[in-house]
């Protein structure tokens, strides 16, 4: 059960640190605080990767609990071959990742939870098939010196102009980013909140990618 608001009385809590989903969710022109989850992300056996990315940000909605905010939360998982990868812990594993990535598809998920109370929780993952391009041995070591991989799921920025990983994404581009707009959108719809903006619109202008996928996230319950 959810509780509807005027747009007056509600405050959003965005329980995370990342400046990507920051950018992100002001395109809906909406205010919103921020708060830091301190969570352990270590996954569960036999946990497949929805699951775990749906866990995760369900647990960091419940870290940043406040009674006084709709929380939202979220959780990326970048998922090759039904295996996780995370965060790189150093250049080694960085370009480890990217090696292993590079010319090959994989698929990212990202959950989002609303959370206001015990009884007002609703939890949607977003998922994206990406296919990286055949980028050269040069430009990943170039790509890994330049620090940006290490703060990532899977060592990489789908928006970094310069190095430009992917060449194929099936599904919602801002989701490989870390927050699916749309999805939300259609999360806060159950508060029956409304972005100030066109979000679809907003979204494609902010990360200069055509998108053809919103209808019908928007349209589904």
């Amino acid at each position: 059960m959810v509780t509807a608001h005027p747009t007056s009385e509600y405050r959003l809590l965005l329980a995370s640190q990342s400046p990507r989903r920051r950018e992100l969710l002001a395109l809906l022109g909406l205010p919103f605080e921020i708060a830091a989850p301190d969570i352990d992300e270590a996954p569960l056996a036999g946990e497949s990767p929805p699951e775990l990315a749906a866990r995760l940000s369900q647990a960091k909605a419940q870290a940043c609990f406040n009674s006084h905010s709709i929380v939202i939360a979220c959780d990326t998982i970048v998922a090759h071959e039904g295996q996780v990868m995370g965060k790189p812990r150093d250049t080694d594993e960085a370009s480890e990742m990217l090696h292993r990535l590079r010319g090959q598809p994989h698929s990212v998920y990202t959950a989002i939870t609303l959370l206001e109370e015990a009884s007002s929780t609703l939890t949607d993952v977003a998922e994206t098939r990406v296919v990286m391009r055949a980028y050269t041995d040069d430009e990943l070591v170039a790509y890994v010196a330049s620090g940006d991989p290490m703060d990532k799921a899977g060592a990489y920025a789908i928006q970094h102009r310069r190095f430009a990983p992917v060449s194929e994404v099936q599904g919602c581009y801002a989701n490989v980013m870390g927050l699916p707009l749309c999805h939300l959108a259609r999360c806060l719809r159950h508060w029956k909140i409304r972005p100030l903006r066109d979000v679809p619109n907003a979204c494609q202008s902010h990360i200069n990618h055509r998108c053809a996928v919103y209808p019908s996230i928007l349209n589904s319950k």
